[in-house]
């Protein structure tokens, strides 16, 4: 069993008007799991609860990215960006093959992005790269990218080809080994072409120091927000879906004050969590 904490004491940072959390997934009754996905989280944690998450933390407008558990179908994505309204975007997962019309429904719906998941659960992989790129660069539309970091040195001149606008996700994510200084160089390389952005999310996934300061992901986190504050976006991960009971569900409210002491002043902060965001997934001028 799991108690997700939805209420509780405010950031010792407040986040500025505006802020958007760019990762997080939702879900709504009456959409099962897909194979060979995940199944559905417990108690399926919707738009009534993070309702209550951003209220707590601050949080004025969101991208719900579409969840393993869904693979390719995008129905649940669809029902909740409807509920949810103008505050919200929509990251979905498209593949070499999706028809135009499929696109312009889902560009009517609010989504703004589409998903590279190369690692386990995942729909499609880094084998879909360069033809999702293409498809979500026609769009107007960015791509989020999430991989092994490990991969890194392999694939950077793929990343460095790719055509559109897109994320390298959760930190890079470095999950068989820690990131070191080439890959950070990788890293600021990628940002430095101009149409890459980093995203702050889910550190606690590729962490091997682990909580509370999570220092290995801080140091890179750090290193690409005092390089690049302008390429940073953000997330709050909810709802946590590796997490499996109560005592491994992370604290929301410390994972936000520590990930918020890593963006820099408050010029940085503007621009990680309102203006890079805003501009990034369409969003109107907080």
């Amino acid at each position: 069993m799991i108690i997700r904490t939805l209420t509780g004491d405010k950031p010792k940072i407040a986040l500025p008007k505006g802020a958007v959390d760019t990762q997080m997934h939702m879900y709504l009754p009456g959409f099962p799991a897909v194979e060979p996905g995940p199944p559905l989280p417990e108690g399926l944690p919707g738009p009534a609860e993070y309702r209550q998450v951003m209220d707590w933390l601050g949080i004025d407008r969101v991208v719900i990215t579409q969840g393993n558990a869904h693979q390719a179908d995008n129905a649940n994505l669809v029902a909740c960006l409807e509920v949810m309204g103008e505050v919200a975007r929509g990251v979905a997962v498209i593949g070499p093959d999706t028809a135009e019309a499929e696109l312009q429904r889902l560009h009517a719906a609010g989504v703004r992005g589409a998903r590279i998941m190369d690692l386990p659960g995942g729909a499609f992989g880094l084998d879909a790269l360069e033809a999702v790129d293409a498809k979500a660069a026609a769009m107007g539309w960015v791509t989020a990218v999430q991989f092994d970091g490990a991969k890194l040195p392999e694939i950077e001149g793929r990343l460095a080809a790719l055509e559109g606008r897109w994320i390298l996700d959760h930190h890079a994510k470095f999950l068989s080994r820690p990131a070191g200084d080439v890959d950070v160089a990788a890293i600021k390389r990628l940002i430095d072409r101009g149409n890459c952005w980093f995203k702050f999310a889910g550190c606690y996934e590729s962490s091997k120091s682990g909580g509370p300061d999570y220092a290995d992901v801080a140091a890179v986190a750090k290193a690409i927000a005092a390089h690049a504050p302008e390429r940073v976006i953000w997330g709050t991960n909810w709802p946590h879906n590796l997490a499996r009971t109560t005592e491994d569900y992370p604290d929301d409210l410390a994972l936000t004050d520590t990930v918020l002491g890593w963006m820099g002043g408050e010029a940085n902060r503007q621009a990680i969590l309102v203006d890079n965001p805003q501009t990034l997934f369409d969003f109107a001028a907080a």
